[in-house]
């Protein structure tokens, strides 16, 4: 089924967010932007990649560095904790109390990727950035210059393998979710559509999604193939091709 439905600009009054990488020793520089956003009327999130500190993993918790930023680092601005093991209601309160202005900044993990419409909020600092997938930190990104005022998203990251980096570049490179999505793809690979393969190439290749007037064209022509032969017999080649595909033995190229 290629039929598509393709939203390719943003909503009216919306601007690019503006997107940069970061190394950890620059977060000062971020904290006191972060200020003066707040000090503006706006808000921000910072988003960990833990709720709390593991012995296995070197990246930031959320637990640990939301007491840290509410004692230490923003003392005077009003913080709120939000994370996966709390309870629905639990999330539900401080995300609304976040939307109606009651806090200033909200410490959190992944549970803001999606659901989330705080048109005041401005920037964005993602931890430890390189321990999401390009997709999610697009996700991220997407909670912040959502109204009227400028968007911003910070990656804070040491970033040492070249793939991560990659991911990071990608980010500040693109604000396309369809270039994102292609990189993503070259990055990680797409797996087996229909086995339980999870890296790798797959055996259909599929075309790029920026193709859309290809998939439209390929679609409008199975289209017309099957309404005049929907049994192949008159398309020998092409239908050994596709039970040769389906039986697992052969490719659709």
């Amino acid at each position: 089924d290629l039929d598509l439905s393709i939203i390719d600009e943003m909503p009216p009054g919306r601007t690019p967010i503006k997107t940069k990488w970061f190394m950890p020793k620059e977060r000062e520089r971020l904290y006191a932007f972060l200020r003066r956003e707040v000090a503006a009327g706006r808000q921000g999130f910072i988003v960990y990649p833990l709720v709390e500190e593991s012995e296995k993993l070197d990246a930031g918790a959320a637990v640990a560095e939301y007491e840290r930023l509410r004692t230490e680092i923003f003392p005077n601005e009003r913080l709120a904790l939000l994370h996966g093991r709390m309870s629905g209601s639990e999330k539900d309160e401080v995300m609304s109390a976040f939307a109606a202005g009651d806090y200033d900044i909200l410490v959190s993990t992944s549970v803001i990727e999606v659901g989330i419409d705080v048109p005041n909020a401005s920037l964005m600092i993602i931890e430890d950035a390189e321990r999401f997938g390009l997709a999610q930190l697009h996700q991220f990104r997407g909670r912040v210059g959502r109204g009227m005022h400028p968007g911003y998203c910070a990656l804070v990251s040491k970033a040492d393998g070249a793939n991560a980096q990659e991911r990071l570049i990608a980010l500040e490179d693109s604000t396309d979710g369809f270039v994102l999505a292609e990189k993503d793809l070259e990055l990680r690979g797409p797996g087996d559509f229909f086995g339980t393969r999870q890296s790798g190439l797959p055996e259909l290749r599929a075309a790029t999604l920026g193709d859309l007037e290809t998939l439209a064209l390929a679609r409008q022509a199975a289209q017309e193939l099957f309404a005049d032969d929907p049994e192949l017999t008159q398309h020998g080649q092409l239908a050994r091709q596709v039970e040769r595909f389906w039986r697992g033995h052969g490719d659709v190229n």
